[in-house]
């Protein structure tokens, strides 16, 4: 407003000469000067909060007197009304004088041309008047009511700001609370995206990748280039079969064993793997679990080696034993039948302690060798059942199969020899009271599947799960006195996966229990 003014009060003596001659034109220059310098002068942050508010209504008072002493020769000056009006209505202060100066200051500035035509005051000139008041309350209430919505707005993201910071501390208390849980835990810990860049990474799993350098000092290197070795400690894990680079080409995996360094300082590792779900039901991410089982493991090693050394300790004199046992019955005539029965007796405990001392060498043994050829599974059913007839007779339990003629499966026909005599000779045996066995197979071009199924004791559900864990035994096997360690079904579960195959159980208390083979038909696994 000060800036228009001026420019008139210059043009004035060229364009508006009489201008220059109007006192009130000269006095409205002079205390819109007054006011300008009022501005900068008076130290307003001494004064109340609102002592500012003086500068727009005395802007009233310069627009009415520039306004009036201006005419006819410049007519309109009452507009700049709109800056003291937009002053004011903005400040938020003071709102019922300053809606009702919007309307009254501009009513009085142009309220002496009015009168100057009185009597002759005709409705146009009324409606003249008028606008200009009406004009500025309008503005006023609109900047009114665009200001309390602004103020409305900006509480509103005051508070949203304020909840923001709120859940941003909150944010950071948690996540220092999940590193520091995660820097205390002693299982290692890493995040990735769908690239495989490390997202988190525990302090554990720091000190992993450190052994797993191959420098001793330096920036760690990436899993690719990382010391990590397959379970015989010395063959190099390829690129694909490393933990982080199967859970980023989507695996899901568990206690998949991995040595990492080298050297006295040389870990073996348990990893898992899960995968990240984005909305999508896609995978953006995964996270890696690295668990040290050096000790566990070298602890089976050692107890794997005793079983085998005593083993072998037992087997040569058993086997003594029996041949003289059996040198000794050949030779029976010139005994009685109660020394022949006393051998016999020997004999019978000795091949089953011989047994039993095969099973713990097998179990011991951390490569069970296997060579899968085309094999009629149809004969080696047949021959284990009539091997095990004489069991099933002397127990009054039936023996049935339905297997379709011939049965072709990838396999070796030794090991899965040994896996039908151990499930049908389990089936007999946890049948005690009779009952009936049956062994029944199909297949398709892909796969065989073998089922033994009893209608013996059965076991729980929770012991199911348990089953071919080696040495357990049910808790109905032990109370009924069925002789056996629980080396069995351990070893049938090694041979069929050994095989590419996969091998459950289901049962039900007092109702019996199923066994399910499924072995691949081609060299290729099954499953």
């Amino acid at each position: 407003m000060t800036l228009i003014l001026a420019a008139l009060a210059i043009a004035a003596p060229a364009v508006w000469p009489t201008l220059i001659e109007n006192a009130v034109f000269i006095a409205s220059i002079v205390l819109m000067g007054a006011l300008f310098l009022a501005c900068f002068l008076v130290p307003w942050e001494r004064l109340p909060v609102n002592a500012h508010l003086v500068i727009p209504i005395l802007d009233l008072l310069v627009i009415g007197l520039a306004r009036n002493g201006a005419v006819p020769a410049v007519a309109g000056l009452g507009v700049l009304a709109i800056f003291p009006v937009i002053w004011l209505s903005a400040s938020g202060s003071f709102v019922k004088t300053s809606i009702l100066l919007s309307f009254f200051g501009p009513l009085l500035i142009g309220l002496p041309s009015l009168l100057q035509k009185f009597p002759r005051i005709s409705p146009s000139d009324i409606a003249t008047a008028s606008l200009l008041p009406l004009m500025m309350l309008a503005v006023s209430l609109a900047i009114r009511f665009a200001s309390a919505n602004i103020r409305v707005q900006r509480q509103r993201l005051e508070r949203k700001d304020a909840e923001l910071r709120e859940l941003l501390i909150e944010s950071r208390n948690r996540e220092r609370l999940l590193k520091t849980v995660l820097d205390t835990i002693d299982v290692g810990i890493v995040a990735v995206d769908a690239g495989g860049q490390n997202v988190l990474v525990n302090g554990q799993q720091k000190d992993f990748q450190r052994t797993a350098s191959p420098a001793a000092s330096g920036p760690v290197p990436e899993e690719s280039q990382q010391l990590m070795f397959g379970q015989d400690k010395v063959t190099p894990l390829p690129a694909d079969k490393r933990p982080i680079r199967r859970a980023v080409a989507g695996e899901t995996f568990a206690d998949y064993l991995v040595w990492i360094g080298e050297g006295p300082a040389r870990r073996a590792v348990s990893t898992a793997a899960r995968i990240i779900k984005n909305d999508d039901g896609g995978s953006s991410g995964a996270v890696v679990v690295y668990s040290d089982v050096t000790g566990l493991v070298e602890a089976l090693a050692a107890k794997e080696e005793l079983i085998s050394n005593v083993s072998h300790e037992f087997r040569s004199p058993l086997m003594s034993v029996l041949g003289n046992v059996d040198l000794v019955l050949d030779e029976a005539d010139g005994l009685s039948s109660t020394g022949v029965h006393r051998l016999e007796v020997v004999q019978r405990n000795a091949e089953r302690l011989l047994s039993l001392v095969s099973d713990l060498l097998v179990s011991a043994s951390t490569v069970l060798a296997v060579h899968p050829r085309r094999t009629d599974l149809a004969g080696l059913i047949e021959t284990t059942i009539g091997s095990a007839q004489a069991q099933a007779d002397a127990t009054n339990v039936s023996l049935s199969a339905d297997v379709p003629v011939p049965l072709w499966a990838h396999a070796d026909p030794l090991r899965i020899a040994q896996a039908l005599d151990n499930l049908v000779s389990n089936a007999i045996k946890y049948s005690p009271d009779g009952g009936a066995v049956t062994v029944r197979a199909n297949s398709n071009d892909r796969w065989v599947q073998l089922q033994v199924q009893d209608t013996g004791m059965g076991i729980s559900e929770e012991e199911s799960a348990r089953i071919f864990t080696r040495f357990f035994r049910t808790q109905a096997a032990r109370k009924a006195e069925i002789p056996g360690v629980g080396l069995g079904l351990s070893i049938t579960k090694t041979i069929v996966e050994r095989h590419g195959g996969k091998i459950s159980c289901t049962s039900t208390p007092g109702a019996g229990t199923t066994f399910t083979v499924i072995l691949p038909v081609e060299g290729a696994a099954a499953l």
